[in-house]
């Protein structure tokens, strides 16, 4: 095995030789859309409120953009793989905005104070539409 893996024709690293597929795309997909509503909810509630975000808070951001960074990592391993070359280029722009919105946030917002708390929720509306219609549009294309 370890012999096939080294003559590989797909690249000389070890990570060009992983072939992963594109339901694992689709399936960390659905985790983004669930973990940005979590933080959407979350954070939102909390600007309501006019309050801090809290831990709870935190932690959602956290997982949120753990998700979404794995989740554009494998979009990335996908193109270096040929796959997905008959995306539009706004599915990849919409996959890496909410990136965008995480850091812009970082910059801005601490979340500690319900202003704070309103730049985040505004944020992550930005990002939320965002990754919705990457979503959406990555899947009309996977279909066709």
């Amino acid at each position: 095995m370890l012999a096939l893996l080294q003559s590989s024709p797909l690249g000389d690293g070890k990570i060009d030789n992983y072939i992963i597929s594109s339901s694992v795309h689709l399936t960390v997909g659905v985790a983004v859309l669930v973990t940005m509503t979590a933080a959407l909810a979350v954070v939102g509630l909390h600007a309501v409120r006019n309050e801090g975000i809290g831990r709870l808070g935190f932690w959602t951001l956290g997982i949120a953009q753990v998700v979404l960074a794995a989740q554009v990592l494998l979009g990335i391993k996908l193109l270096d793989q040929g796959q997905g070359i008959s995306q539009l280029y706004i599915h990849y722009v919409g996959g890496l905005a909410p990136m965008g919105a995480f850091l812009v946030g970082g910059w801005v917002s601490r979340g500690d104070s319900g202003r704070s708390s309103r730049i985040l929720a505004g944020l992550l509306v930005v990002g939320y539409v965002s990754v919705f219609m990457a979503f959406f549009i990555g899947r009309s294309f996977a279909n066709a």
